[in-house]
């Protein structure tokens, strides 16, 4: 008979990810079904496939593993960890509103702000950013400027009026030379309003609805570069993200919406044939 696996669609600002509790039921092959089940034309469709598991060390509750769309494995996602809190609370896997998140970019802080027994939106504690000499990535490596912030995985934002530049040079950006892991682009604008339009191509998985790194590395870029001060609100082609550079620990606030879409089950034996 067939095994099938259950899994839960849910997105943060449309950065959607199909999420499997591994504590329930267990994935072997996590990188070819990211492949098959992310193709929105033959699969169930999304930008990755999340693992949700218990944690192997007292300093965390829970894990996070998550494969990009083409099998990659990511260090970190904050949309993605904004929708785990969801998950884990009105799951009744935990009654915690304060949850431990153990990912490949360290343990993160997930804050759960409730209405009635709801989860209404998550603040990340997503750790202090890491910075670069901007002037390694200037025109002298065939790159135009921009602003390198890893937030535990790397990203080059460029500030421009026309964001939408990323659809045809965010593909040869992520494999530039200059960056031989590959590197997740964003492209932003300062609105009058004071929010900062940014649209991302994400490593390993292209174009997506929202990246919650990346929204955190561009307002740490925009307030590096005096565009922004320590607050800004990162509007993407999903949604907004709340974000805080606090000059009290140096650490990256981000608070925004997780949703859930629907829960269905999958053939495993379907990946045999990618």
């Amino acid at each position: 008979m067939t095994q099938k696996i259950r899994f839960t669609k849910m997105h943060g600002c449309g950065n959607d990810y199909i999420y499997i509790n591994t504590m329930e039921q267990n994935i072997a092959n996590p990188q070819a079904a990211a492949i098959a089940w992310s193709d929105r034309h033959k699969g169930i469709g999304s930008d990755g496939l999340v693992l949700i598991g218990a944690s192997p060390v007292p300093e965390a509750d829970y894990t996070m593993h998550i494969y990009n769309a083409d099998g990659s494995e990511a260090m970190m996602c904050g949309n993605a960890s904004r929708c785990i809190g969801k998950y884990l609370y009105e799951r009744g896997l935990t009654d915690k509103t304060e949850i431990r998140l153990l990912t490949l970019s360290g343990v993160k802080i997930l804050s759960l702000h409730i209405a009635d027994g709801v989860v209404e939106s998550v603040t990340v504690d997503m750790g202090e950013p890491a910075l670069e000499d901007e002037s390694q990535y200037m025109t002298s490596r065939g790159l135009r400027q921009g602003t390198f912030v890893s937030m535990g995985n790397p990203h080059f934002v460029i500030f421009t009026d026309d964001v939408d530049q990323v659809d045809k040079t965010g593909h040869a950006l992520e494999h530039h030379p200059a960056f031989p892991q590959r590197c997740n682009i964003e492209f932003a604008r300062v609105e009058a309003d004071g929010s900062i339009r940014t649209r991302v191509w994400e490593r390993g998985s292209g174009i997506t609805m929202a990246c919650g790194t990346g929204a955190c590395a561009t307002a740490v870029a925009a307030a590096l570069t005096g565009k922004a001060g320590r607050k800004s609100q990162i509007v993407m082609d999903g949604g907004t993200l709340s974000i805080e550079w606090r000059e009290s620990d140096n650490h990256v606030y981000m608070t925004g919406p997780a949703t859930f879409v629907f829960d269905g089950e999958i053939e495993l034996a379907k990946l045999q044939t990618t």
